[in-house]
């Protein structure tokens, strides 16, 4: 029993020192021993690019719908765009932080704010012309008809 009370003490301190080292700013790397990346000219960009955010969704089917849901709190619908071209659905908006233009000194920056997207090819086939899209409670809720496939037919041989 002891073994395990120390095994789980050495697991909580392993899981203590990732997320200090997760919050770790540059300075307080350099002021460490750790190694730092290796720059050179070929391998190292050091411009920071924009990138849309990565949307998370879930995906299911029931009897005859293909549901795809995406949270997305904090975007007005004429902020989404949302379009389906050969089974290739996207998603993409802006997520506007709203009033602290005005912020000087940031304590705490978790949320993700600005440009987000998401493409991805949807599991079965759908009737594209068949689609609801609806927000409601900051969920995207997009809705296909599904094309029923026709179950194999035996073939007899003669």
């Amino acid at each position: 029993m002891e073994d395990i009370m120390a095994r789980k003490q050495n697991e909580d301190l392993l899981i203590e020192d990732e997320l200090a080292a997760a919050f770790l700013s540059d300075d307080d790397l350099s002021s460490t021993n750790a190694p730092t990346p290796a720059a050179t000219d070929d391998t190292w960009d050091d411009s920071e690019e924009e990138f849309p955010g990565q949307l998370a969704v879930d995906v299911y089917e029931t009897d005859d719908k293909l549901v795809v849901k995406a949270r997305t709190a904090g975007v007005n619908k004429e902020e989404l765009d949302v379009s389906i071209s050969d089974g290739i659905l996207t998603i993409s908006g802006t997520l506007n932080s709203g009033g602290d233009e005005g912020a000087t000194n940031w304590h705490i920056q978790e949320c993700y704010w600005g440009e987000f997207s998401r493409t991805l090819a949807l599991p079965v086939n759908v009737k594209e012309d068949e689609v609801e899209a609806v927000l409601k409670d900051g969920v995207l809720t997009i809705s296909f008809s599904k094309i029923k496939t026709e179950q194999a037919k035996k073939i007899q041989v003669q």
